[in-house]
């Protein structure tokens, strides 16, 4: 796992819009990723409410699901969003840290199947559920 994790934190320290937006490689595992994203005054798409917007959370979830497909074993060495699609359940707490946590369901040669779903404090309380197809370059299973 130490090659996958040292590829997965290149992917995500490497993209200047995560570096930009200040995420995180929280956790790692075969075929799952836990990235967070800090509250910043940047980040803000209700001045009135404090509550991060929307698209961060977003690129919060892509980002998550691309390093959980990149860190499955049958994966390749890079991967790119096919398909994502986001339901956005509530708005986050004002002023809070996201966390998502995101897993790669099934992967073929070409295609890893992923889930996800951040949250602002407790798991079972999410921000957004997330489903989406990633390019995985030589993966298989």
């Amino acid at each position: 796992m130490a090659d996958r994790t040292d590829l997965v934190r290149a992917f995500i320290t490497e993209l200047p819009y995560s570096r930009a937006l200040g995420l995180k490689l929280d956790d790692l595992g075969p075929g799952w990723a836990v990235l967070t994203l800090p509250w910043a005054d940047a980040l803000v798409g209700d001045p009135e409410s404090g509550v991060i917007h929307g698209g961060a959370v977003s690129a919060l979830i892509d980002t998550a699901c691309g390093a959980a497909a990149l860190s499955h074993p049958a994966a390749g060495a890079s991967s790119a969003t096919l398909d994502l699609r986001i339901d956005y359940m509530r708005p986050a707490a004002a002023r809070a840290r996201l966390v998502a946590r995101a897993d790669c369901h099934h992967i073929t040669r070409s295609v890893a199947f992923v889930r996800a779903v951040a949250y602002d404090g407790d798991p079972d309380k999410p921000v957004a559920h997330a489903a989406g197809a990633f390019t995985v370059d030589g993966g298989g299973a």
